[in-house]
């Protein structure tokens, strides 16, 4: 059996396996181990495997991932995102559909201290879906929106997935996350034009909430410091070369305690349950990144990946062909999987295809993000409606795969633009060395 074929095996044993219930990180070492070892030697398959897991677990690189995490927890846990979901609500809630609006705002803000997407819709669906029901809007709307805003969380720096992403590509994680600014804020405000154009058309949608005076809405902005400060503070640092991005977490982690502290918001409950909400949610990115490592090295040396980007070559294709063809493998396989899982799976077969078609592997990245959006919201897996489920019991799936159905528009008319004029992503990073 040629290699190619070995790996064509080994894919299949996989999407096997986790149909079968096994977690995806274990089952990607075991079917990379055994697949490694028939290929080269057990002694070798046994190396990998220890080496990969050693590596994932001490490397200074990987501290990134719970440093950014942990900041994420506590702000949670401090109530800054309370007061981002406050400000934009003394600001834009008397407009028709505008508590919706400040939800899509609030996802923004919390999205560049948290970068996750379920962390995010999570977050402020707790906050926002109460108010909008108290005000009596769709619950389609409502539901749909916090859903919708939540995937803001792995775009808008930092963002857990680009890291994952440019660790398994060995791009500049730093590169990444400023590529992700302007796209994210293009995709807000394309989120913003769709609410307020649903509540144009139809005012029921989304009633206005009581106007605030200029004094509320002044004392409200003070919600928004601390969050612009971590962002200044991380993102800022690294537009700059202050820091690197392992230090940015640091920092950023550094500075979301002392806000916590300074402001009184912070008990030692809270911070209890963001280490334990820290531990968990690294451990599992950790041991998927490991998983994915041996996988990977299973596929190189199988020559699968080469023998893909050799054929797309061979077809003569046009590059964008090649794009759209693995854009539909992202959205389609992105209905049944987890974003980042998909992600860490696919990025070691699609990425020399697409080094092989000519385009710019930072410009992927976000291209990937978005298009791992869409599957956080689309059935039948959504990852980001059965978040939203478990907050809104009252609310059927039915209603809320409905409410994200504009959303989803949305975001593939965001890859259409990102797609014609890529410098959109490519400007902020090409002012970085």
């Amino acid at each position: 059996m040629s290699g190619e074929m070995v790996g064509v095996c080994g894919i299949a044993v996989m999407v096997a396996l986790m149909i079968l219930g096994m977690p995806i990180a274990f089952a990607m070492t075991l079917v990379g181990f055994l697949g490694f070892a028939y290929l080269t030697s057990w002694d070798g398959g046994f190396f990998l495997l220890g080496d990969s897991f050693y590596f994932q677990f001490t490397s200074y690189t990987m501290l990134v991932i719970p440093l950014f995490v942990f900041m994420g927890e506590i702000a949670f846990h401090s109530g800054i995102s309370k007061r981002i979901y406050r400000t934009a609500h003394a600001w834009l809630g008397f407009i028709p559909g505008g508590l919706a609006v400040a939800t899509i705002g609030a996802c923004a803000g919390f999205a560049a201290i948290c970068g996750s997407s379920t962390a995010t819709a999570a977050t402020m669906g707790t906050v926002a879906l109460p108010e909008m029901k108290k005000h009596q809007y769709d619950p389609a709307l409502a539901s749909g929106t916090v859903a919708a805003g939540g995937t803001l969380g792995i775009l808008i720096p930092p963002s857990i997935v680009l890291i994952v992403y440019g660790i398994q590509t060995e791009l500049s994680i730093g590169k990444l996350f400023i590529a992700g600014i302007l796209p994210g804020m293009i995709l807000t405000a394309l989120f913003t034009f769709c609410i307020l154009l649903m509540c144009f058309i139809r005012p029921s949608l989304g009633a206005p909430a009581s106007k605030t005076t200029l004094k509320e809405k002044m004392n409200a902005l003070s919600g928004t410091v601390e969050m612009a400060i971590l962002f200044c503070l991380v993102i800022g640092g690294l537009l700059i070369g202050w820091f690197t991005p392992t230090e940015a977490a640091g920092i950023g982690a550094a500075g979301a305690i002392a806000i916590g502290v300074v402001r009184r918001s912070l008990n030692w409950e809270g911070f209890k349950k963001a280490l334990l909400g820290t531990t968990r949610t690294s451990a599992m990115v950790l041991l998927i990144i490991a998983g994915a490592m041996i996988f990977s090295r299973f596929l190189t040396v199988s020559g699968l990946p080469q023998g893909l980007a050799s054929w797309v070559d061979s077809l003569d294709a046009s590059p964008y062909v090649v794009l759209l063809c693995i854009m539909v493998i992202y959205i389609i396989g992105g209905c049944f999987m987890d974003p980042l899982s998909f992600l860490i799976i696919t990025i070691n077969i699609f990425f020399p295809m697409i080094i092989e078609a000519g385009f710019d592997p930072v410009w992927f990245g976000v291209i990937i993000v978005i298009l791992l959006e869409t599957g956080a919201i689309t059935p039948p897996v959504g990852i980001n409606v059965y978040v939203i489920k478990g907050i809104a019991h009252d609310v059927d799936l039915h209603t809320i795969f409905k409410g994200i159905s504009p959303f989803l528009m949305v975001l593939f008319l965001g890859l259409i633009i990102l797609t014609i004029f890529p410098n959109i992503v490519l400007f902020l990073p090409s002012l970085v060395r």
